[in-house]
Formats: C-alpha cells, sequence, structure tokens
C-alpha cells in the first residue's frame, strides 16, 4: 500500500512538472517579444510587402513559426477548414512570381522630374477646374497593372460567359445589341452583353472593376433607370434588405433610407446594433474609388416607389403581408429580419416614395465563388468582452506569422481596409471575402459598408489599432494619402464633387466631410 501511494506521488508529481514546461514553452516567446520588439511607425511605409517577414527565422527554428496559439486564431479566420490553403489548381504561375508582380505594381514609376511638372500642372488644373479629373490624371492614379493572363481574370469570355436572351423567350427583355450584333456561332458578342455582365467580366486578380471603364457609369444607369420586375428580401444579416431584378436580369441589393442625413448615430448604441445607412453605401463606393482602391462593388441611389415597385411586383408573401398605411397616409413596410423589423420601425415613403442604395451584384457563386475570412481585428460583438487584439499590443506580432498574413500583400490589404474603415467612422469589419479562382494573392472585397458615416463628431481611434499595431502600410497607399491631404487634392472637396453625380446627392452632409479630412490627418500621424 505505501508503495502505491508513493507510486501516485510520483506520477503526480510528473503531472505537474509537465503542465510547468508547456505552461512555460507557450509564455516564453510572448515575454522575449514584449521585452526586445518596441513597435514604431517612424519607419517608411513598405515598398515589399514581404520585408516585414524577413525577419523570421530560417525552418528548424522555433522562434520563425507559429505557437500553438497562434494555431487556434488562424482556425478561426476562415468559415472554410481549408481556407488558408491557396487554390494551386488554378494557379499556373509561381507564387513567387505573382508576388513579385505584385511588388512592380506596388512599384511607382516614371522619371521624377517628369513627376515634378506634372504635379504643378495637375495643381493648376484641379484648381480651375474639376479637382476629381486632375486627381485621375495624377501620375499616382494612372500606373498600369501587371500584365493579365487567363488565371489573372474572373471568367473567359469564350468558354465561361453564354448569354442569350432568345434563350429566356422573353419579349420585355430590353438588350443593347439587335439581332444583327449576334455572333455566328449564335453567342452574343461580348460588346453587346448588358453593362451588369460586362461588370462581371471585367473583374480580375488586381481589382474590381479599371479607373477608366465606361461601362461603370453605364451600369449605374441602369440601375437607376431600368424598370423592377421582382424583389424579394435578402436571407440572413440583422437588418432588412431587398435583392431587386431589372428587366436585363442585373440584380442588386438595395438598402432603404432609415435615418436622415442630418441624423447621428445614438450615443448609447453598440456598433453592433447600429443602423445600417444607405447613404453610407453610396459614400463608402466613392471614396473607395477615390483612395483608388476599387474594391467596392459599385452603387448608387435610387427614388423607388414602394407602391408599384416593390408590393406589386414581389413575390415573396412573408414581405408582402408586412405592407401597411400610416395613420399620416403614407405607404409603409417593414419585412423580416433580427433587428428593426416590425410596426415601430416601418419604413414609410412620402406618399410612397422611399430612397434607398442600390449596389451592383457581384457574380453568382455558382459562377465565381469566394471565400469568406475572418477579419484578425475582428470586434467580440458583445456588450462586456473585449477581443483578443484589445487587450494584447502584442497581438499583431502573432498574425504576422500565421500562413496567409506571413506573406505576400494580405496583412497589406487588411490595413487599406482599416483606413477605409476609419475615414468612415465604420466599426462593423468582422468578416472580408476574395474570389476563390486567385487564390490567396489576390485584393479583399470591401462589402456592407452600411454602418459608415454614423458620428460626424466622434472619431473612433480603435479602427486604426491593426494599423498601430502593425507599423504597415502600401507606399502606394502612403502616397496617394499624402496626396488627399493637400489643399487642391483635399479629400472632403473630392468627396463632394464625385458624390453630386448621384441621383440623390447631396448625400453627406458638410460635417461628414470635414470628418473626412480630420480622420486623414490621424492616420498620417500614425
Amino acid at each position: 500500500m505505501i508503495l502505491f501511494r508513493k507510486f501516485r506521488v510520483l506520477i503526480l508529481m510528473v503531472f505537474l512538472i509537465a503542465c510547468s514546461m508547456h505552461i512555460m514553452i507557450d509564455l516564453l516567446p510572448k515575454l522575449e517579444r514584449r521585452s526586445s520588439s518596441a513597435c514604431s511607425c517612424s519607419h517608411t511605409p513598405s515598398e515589399d510587402p514581404q520585408n516585414w517577414a524577413k525577419h523570421r527565422a530560417k525552418p528548424g527554428s522555433e522562434s520563425g513559426w507559429p505557437n500553438k496559439h497562434t494555431l487556434r486564431i488562424l482556425q478561426d479566420f476562415s468559415n472554410e477548414p481549408n481556407s488558408n490553403l491557396s487554390s494551386h489548381s488554378l494557379e499556373k504561375i509561381t507564387v513567387g512570381e505573382r508576388s513579385e508582380a505584385l511588388k512592380r505594381f506596388e512599384q511607382l514609376t516614371g522619371d521624377e522630374k517628369r513627376h515634378t511638372a506634372l504635379d504643378s500642372a495637375l495643381k493648376n488644373a484641379a484648381v480651375k477646374g474639376s479637382r476629381l479629373s486632375a486627381l485621375f490624371e495624377h501620375p499616382l492614379y494612372t500606373r498600369p497593372l501587371p500584365p493579365l493572363i487567363d488565371e489573372d481574370t474572373l471568367f473567359n469570355v469564350n468558354t465561361d460567359i453564354r448569354f442569350d436572351p432568345k434563350a429566356a423567350e422573353n419579349p420585355e427583355w430590353n438588350g443593347e445589341g439587335k439581332d444583327g450584333d449576334y455572333a455566328p456561332t449564335g453567342e452574343m458578342s461580348s460588346d453587346s452583353y448588358p453593362n451588369w455582365l460586362r461588370f462581371h467580366i471585367g473583374i480580375n486578380r488586381y481589382e474590381l472593376y479599371s479607373r477608366h471603364n465606361p461601362v461603370i457609369d453605364a451600369m449605374l444607369k441602369d440601375l437607376v433607370s431600368q424598370r423592377i420586375t421582382s424583389v424579394a428580401m435578402k436571407s440572413g444579416g440583422t437588418q432588412l434588405k431587398l435583392i431587386m431584378t431589372f428587366q436585363n436580369y442585373g440584380q442588386a441589393l438595395f438598402k432603404p433610407m432609415k435615418q436622415t442625413r442630418e441624423q447621428e448615430t445614438p450615443p448609447d448604441f453598440f456598433y453592433f446594433s447600429d443602423f445600417e445607412r444607405h447613404n453610407a453605401e453610396i459614400a463608402a463606393y466613392h471614396l473607395d474609388r477615390i483612395l483608388d482602391f476599387r474594391r467596392v462593388p459599385p452603387v448608387t441611389g435610387r427614388l423607388v416607389n414602394m407602391t408599384k415597385e416593390i408590393r406589386d411586383v414581389t413575390r415573396d408573401k412573408k414581405l408582402w403581408r408586412t405592407f401597411f398605411i400610416s395613420p399620416a397616409n403614407n405607404i409603409c413596410f417593414y419585412g423580416e429580419c433580427s433587428y428593426y423589423c416590425s410596426t415601430e420601425h416601418a419604413l414609410c415613403g412620402k406618399p410612397d416614395q422611399i430612397e434607398g442604395s442600390l449596389a451592383a451584384f457581384l457574380p453568382d457563386l455558382a459562377l465565381a465563388k469566394r471565400r469568406t475570412w475572418r477579419n484578425p481585428w475582428r470586434r467580440s460583438y458583445h456588450k462586456r468582452k473585449k477581443a483578443e487584439w484589445e487587450v494584447d499590443p502584442d497581438y499583431c506580432e502573432e498574425v504576422k506569422q500565421t500562413p496567409l498574413y506571413d506573406s505576400g500583400t494580405r496583412l497589406l490589404d487588411i490595413m487599406d481596409m482599416t483606413i477605409f474603415d476609419f475615414l468612415m467612422g465604420n466599426m462593423d469589419r468582422h468578416h472580408y471575402e476574395t474570389f476563390e479562382k486567385f487564390g490567396n494573392e489576390t485584393f479583399i472585397i470591401h462589402l456592407d459598408n452600411g454602418r459608415g458615416f454614423g458620428k460626424h463628431s466622434h472619431d473612433e481611434l480603435s479602427i486604426l489599432v491593426p494599423l498601430s499595431q502593425c507599423c504597415r502600410v502600401k507606399r502606394s497607399t502612403h502616397l496617394r494619402l499624402q496626396l488627399l491631404a493637400k489643399e487642391e487634392f483635399r479629400l472632403s472637396a473630392l468627396m463632394e464633387e464625385s458624390l453630386q453625380t448621384d441621383t440623390l446627392s447631396p448625400i453627406l452632409i458638410r460635417p461628414h466631410l470635414e470628418a473626412m479630412d480630420r480622420r486623414l490627418r490621424l492616420v498620417l500621424q500614425k
């Protein structure tokens, strides 16, 4: 019996020693980082998207690999078990060649003297005429993309896209071409496709649309003028959104007006219960374009007749049943959703006219699959709990060692998204998406921006935590931000000019425009 007790004590001591060693192994790398790596953002912006990963140890060295805790974080970054793996079956070029192409894409081109002279000319043009036109003629906005190959385009027009309106047997289809525009094979030529389809065909590895693509403006005009043929509620999400289909078979996501331009988010509202604003979606598209990201699907405003263009064309009985006439004789409806879908939060017209945003649909998932990734700096979406990045100042060090963020431009793209959100005041960025075909070497799609532009009187500095923790930003992004801080290319003036083209103008009131200038200065101080 005594031997048995001694044996149990021995087993317990071995177990305690093993636990202590595991704890020390987990804590040691973090303690070393805190003592040896004080982050400073005083260095110049990154020219090489992989330069911050060069300090990693060689294979076989423990400090160069993610620890167990980092790997657990990695498992939560995506909604798919294998989302962090590249799609090698669709890649014909090596990862090194792709990274090199992205590196060249981030470098400036041209002679410095020629740029100086051109800057002076553009400055004069901006003062005399359109600031926006002068901005888009600046060298920072005219750099070409790397040469595109088949794997760099989302669709191959000859094989992937076959669109014949005759096959639909719909005499009301209003195409852009006539019978003579059809190719000898019976298919339409790509120039005769409806604008929404031409937009889809133009998507590539580096951008949703090119800088001066006339198809985008034409598609936005279609969204405003095309007849709405059907309406249905979008499933998922916390607030009411409608899927609208048009006579040319294009589709868009409609977010109705919930707040006036002058209203701010109530101070007692949590970010996850804030209203989704239609004008924020419109303004986000214009801001994304001015920043030269081109990662937000095109959005425009439209005044919709709730009776003729929603109630009378919908086949969604759940939506139809929520229509009623208010005591003020206005047409109202509220639909079904998690938040604000009740009689008390009904959407009412004047008397039956309501404005909203229309965001062009991306290609159907059956044709172009997308991956949804968890934002590493996602908030807790809880009234009391905090996310790990809010309590760990070295959180970015773990992200940098994580596959997907330890090479390529993904982490720098996260910094772009951070700046974009801060300028809008958008705290609701829990996930982001990419096109599966392009693997991990592609841009981030900036979707769902309706919770931006809620408070012009407050700058939410916590949105900038990824930037302050990682101390990294693309050189091209930094140079464009510096340009937008100059008087001749002032961001608020450019946004005001750009937003004037929307049918619902004015989109933002003056305090929101001035807030963007103020926030831009804060970003440049980081």
